[in-house]
This record gives structure tokens, C-alpha cells and sequence, in this order.
């Protein structure tokens, strides 16, 4: 019974996220076209160019067992280059978190369509603005701005955001910071710390060989 309903709103989120998508947001990053739509080269135009399939395993699955996004960006539907939208569908375990990150070319809209989430987003005044969303409730995270969700129920919690770009630029907190070739004695120094510190998030987040 618990799975029929988390199908059935997640079914309902899917239905309700085609009204945030078509809301063309006022800070979209994506330049205006000379055409009607993009498409790759060699590949051809009918309708199924314009439609989009991939999200169909969620409709019927039961509740997630670790946190998942399914993406609808230019990479996975490249009918949306130019159209200055794309969807995340954001699946919520208990206790799991979507970390801090930026979408350095979009803002985000998220409309929470079963459970509860604490989000929120620092501005450039180091100012934080944190809610708990309850389900039917929406949030913006402007565009470029440090932004985080967390899970801290126990059930479940689904979501769908939308983003005034094809490409919102998705920039990790975590791993652009520990995960990558910066130097262990500058991220020390940044964060007024020893070599020894930093290297503990960095072992936590190297990928598993």
C-alpha cells in the first residue's frame, strides 16, 4: 500500500512539474535562438526528438534506498538545448542529503511533492535562509547562489526542480573542493587548518577503485 501511494504522487509530481517547467524564469542563463529548436547534427526530427522517456522507470518504483537525481538536461534530452529549461527529479531516503552546491547558470525552483525538507541557500552576505518544506510547498534557490536539502524525516521526501536553463551548471561543494587536484596545503591554509585535517574529507571522497 505504501508503495502504490509513493507511486502515485510520484506520478502526481511528474504531472504538476510540467507547470514549473514551462515557467521561463527571469534570470534563465540561456541566450535567445534564431531557430525553433536545436537539433545535434545527423540525427533526425520528428516527434520523438521532442519527447523524453527516460523518466518512466520512476512511475510504479518503490520508495528510494539511497538518495537518486534523474535528469532531464540538454546532455540526456538534447531537445531542450536552447529552450532554457531542464527538470531534476530528486529522491529523498530518510536521513539523506543533497550537499551544498551552486547552479552557476540557472536558478532553481523546487516544488516537494511527498514528505518533508529542510532546505536553504547563503547569500553573498554570508546570510542563511533555511525552511522546512512540508509536501505541495515551493522554494527558489537564486541563481549561483551555495544551496543544500536535507532529508531529516523519517520517511521518504520527492522532488521536483526546475531550472531556467538547458545546462544549470551544477558545481559540488564537496568534491570541487576535496575531490580534485587542489593543493592540500592551500585548502589547509584557506580553511585556517593542518595538511592532516584536510586530508580526512578528501579520503572520505576518493572514488572507490
Amino acid at each position: 500500500m505504501a508503495s502504490k501511494t509513493f507511486s502515485m504522487k510520484l506520478l502526481f509530481s511528474l504531472l504538476i512539474s510540467s507547470f514549473a517547467i514551462m515557467i521561463r524564469m527571469a534570470t534563465a542563463g540561456d541566450p535567445d535562438i534564431l531557430f525553433d529548436f536545436i537539433a545535434p547534427p545527423n540525427v533526425t526530427v520528428d516527434e520523438n526528438f521532442f519527447t523524453f522517456t527516460c523518466m518512466r522507470s520512476l512511475i510504479g518504483a518503490g520508495p528510494p534506498t539511497t538518495f537518486k537525481v534523474s535528469k532531464a538536461s540538454m546532455t540526456e534530452f538534447p531537445a531542450l538545448n536552447g529552450q532554457s529549461i531542464s527538470i531534476d527529479v530528486l529522491e529523498f531516503p530518510a536521513g539523506s542529503i543533497s550537499p551544498p552546491h551552486t547552479r552557476v547558470r540557472a536558478t532553481g525552483l523546487l516544488f516537494l511533492i511527498a514528505g518533508s525538507l529542510q532546505v536553504g541557500f547563503i547569500d553573498t552576505t554570508n546570510k542563511l535562509f533555511t525552511q522546512t518544506l512540508q509536501t505541495g510547498d515551493m522554494f527558489i534557490f537564486p541563481k549561483g547562489l551555495v544551496h543544500f536539502q536535507y532529508n531529516a524525516g523519517m520517511t521518504p521526501a520527492i522532488a521536483v526542480a526546475a531550472f531556467g536553463s538547458a545546462n544549470a551548471g551544477l558545481v559540488s561543494l564537496p568534491n570541487t573542493l576535496f575531490n580534485t587536484s587542489i593543493d592540500d596545503n592551500v585548502l589547509a591554509l584557506s580553511f585556517k587548518t593542518d595538511i592532516a585535517t584536510i586530508q580526512h574529507p578528501k579520503a572520505g571522497l576518493a572514488p572507490n577503485l
